[in-house]
């Protein structure tokens, strides 16, 4: 007891010394003023309106006029709304199966271009689909897959009379989901390439050494050294993936309508609600189809945070 309370002495102390320090003091009074404008600016803009999304969420209300206090009846009902459990799936598989084929896309595109000369501008090319606004990429990729656009232009050249019907309500989905495919990998194979370029060139020369195939440079090397950036872009790609919005509503509906309702996910759902062409506009359950996506994204989050913890590497 004796020993222990002599340890915790010298802590107090110089915690003591540290807070009677007329310079730490100062220098804390500087710091505030410099947090307070962007704390306030934050609570104004994020927090506060976060905090009412949450209130309209339990409430019945048209955008305008008195609200109707319903309690959990607006969640019950987006849970039993047919519509709601398609966007809900269409969400998900926008998370993981084009998240999952954009980051193994990604990996290959690293280990390809990572030895390849021009790779500084073969990495601007792929990366240039996330300069262009998701709008005019939608009207790109819709006059590629049009009836008599790019693609089956090319498949009826090569002896392919009967094409597929990409844009029919059947196939729309995946082809919305390869645009997304085609947009986002761009992106994520050059923060993977950025991770790669700084793990030092002298173990690429020892694993060439030792005789390490791809696989072994892959799973011994590449990966132990960029696990934290791989966590950082899988966080990245989770939160982005739930606020698609414009590439499916330009790319499947536009012109003020909206698209098929096999097509939605998440976002266009909560568009739906809120300003619906016909009927009575539902902000109630337009902010709590929100709020169940926050649910949802810091869940994930916070796995892929357990999953992707690793201790620091230095090299």
């Amino acid at each position: 007891m004796t020993t222990q309370i002599m340890r915790q002495a010298p802590r107090q102390t110089a915690r003591r010394q540290r807070s009677a320090n007329p310079l730490d003091t100062s220098r804390r009074r500087v710091f505030l003023w410099f947090v307070l404008p962007a704390g306030l600016v934050y609570g104004a803009f994020l927090v506060a309106p976060s905090l009412y999304t949450v209130w309209i969420s339990l409430n019945k209300w048209s955008g305008a006029g008195p609200m109707t206090f319903v309690g959990l009846a607006n969640y019950q009902r987006i849970i039993q709304d047919p519509i709601f459990v398609t966007s809900f799936s269409n969400t998900l598989l926008i998370l993981f199966v084009v998240g999952g084929c954009t980051f193994a896309i990604s990996f290959v595109l690293m280990l390809v271009l990572r030895d390849i000369a021009a790779r500084r501008f073969i990495r601007s090319v792929i990366f240039f689909p996330n300069i262009v606004p998701g709008v005019a990429l939608s009207i790109v990729w819709g006059f590629l897959f049009q009836h008599e656009g790019l693609l089956n232009s090319v498949l009826k050249s090569i002896g392919i009379t009967s094409p597929p019907a990409w844009l029919s309500d059947n196939s729309l989905f995946l082809v919305i989901m390869m645009g997304l495919i085609w947009i986002n990998t761009g992106f994520y194979a050059t923060i993977l390439m950025a991770a790669v370029d700084r793990i030092p060139p002298y173990l690429f020369e020892d694993c060439a050494l030792a005789g390490a195939t791809a696989w072994q440079r892959m799973r011994y090397l590449i990966l132990p050294l960029t696990w934290d950036v791989i966590g950082i872009a899988a966080i990245l790609w989770t939160i982005s993936s739930i606020k698609i919005f414009e590439f499916i509503y330009a790319f499947a509906g536009g012109a003020g309508y909206l698209p098929s309702a096999k097509v939605w996910n998440a976002a266009v759902y909560s568009y739906a609600e809120a300003f619906a062409a016909l009927g009575e506009p539902r902000y109630g359950t337009a902010a709590a189809c929100a709020i169940v996506m926050v649910i949802l994204v810091g869940a994930i989050v916070w796995l892929a945070r357990r999953v992707f913890r690793r201790d620091v590497i230095e090299f």
